[in-house]
């Protein structure tokens, strides 16, 4: 009953114009990335806001929404989980971290992934065994690769940084341009807490990345050593 008041709100808010715009931005024509995505248009902050009236929706019912088509059902799915994860103990917070990675298939657009990995999969795993996210870095899925370098977030702000520099350097010749994206700005939020280790990162393995990637990267540098980086003359 209350997955169905959740869909019901969702189809209310419902706005073609911009389901048009959507579609066209998370590329969800035939070979593209979103390949198959459905939009209603609906504004990122109003799923959520509609989304956090129903907290109390059950795994079956999360696992429903994540398996629809329509692309604001699984952004509110991913929604409810954060807020789930953030309320729970940490039994509640196992369950939802392996309820997570179990149906990640359906965590399947770059800003469901930024939504929930660092909040459910970084959060999980600050105090714990890391090598998931190692294997996820592997990974043939374009997600799980994003997946293992957004979760990182959670742990650069508490001042750790090998995890993110040890998957960015597995990240490095990837092909994908979102991943190019998650790299670049994951090691940007190094920079943000300690530019000294982004900057050693960089010198490294500058000369590597994508240009997108050391874009990325360099954003908050000053002009000047961004352009020694973009010319390779640093």
């Amino acid at each position: 009953m209350r997955l169905s008041e959740l869909r019901k709100e969702l189809q209310q808010e419902k706005n073609t114009t911009q389901a048009k715009i959507l579609q066209r931005f998370f590329k969800t024509r035939k070979g593209e990335y979103g390949e198959g995505d459905i939009f209603y248009g609906i504004k990122v902050p109003v799923t959520r806001m509609i989304a956090k009236k129903y907290n109390d929706l059950s795994f079956t019912d999360l696992k429903i929404l994540l398996s629809s088509k329509v692309h604001e059902e699984r952004l509110a799915a991913g929604s409810i989980m954060v807020e789930k994860f953030s309320k729970a103990d940490e039994e509640q917070k196992e369950k939802i971290f392996n309820f997570y990675l179990k149906n990640r298939k359906r965590i399947n657009n770059w800003d469901l992934v930024d939504l929930t990995a660092p909040k459910i999969v970084g959060n999980y795993l600050l105090e714990r065994d890391k090598n998931i996210l190692f294997e996820l870095a592997k990974s043939k899925n374009i997600w799980d690769r994003r997946i293992s370098i957004i979760s990182t977030l959670t742990f650069i702000k508490k001042n750790r940084f090998d995890e993110t520099l040890k998957i960015a350097q597995l990240l490095l010749n990837d092909k994908h341009d979102l991943i190019h994206k998650a790299v670049g700005w994951m090691l940007r939020e190094i920079g943000k807490v300690n530019q000294e280790v982004e900057t050693e990162f960089l010198m490294k393995y500058y000369k590597q990345m994508s240009r997108t990637m050391l874009r990325y990267a360099i954003e908050k540098f000053p002009e000047k050593k961004r352009k020694q980086f973009l010319e390779g003359c640093i």
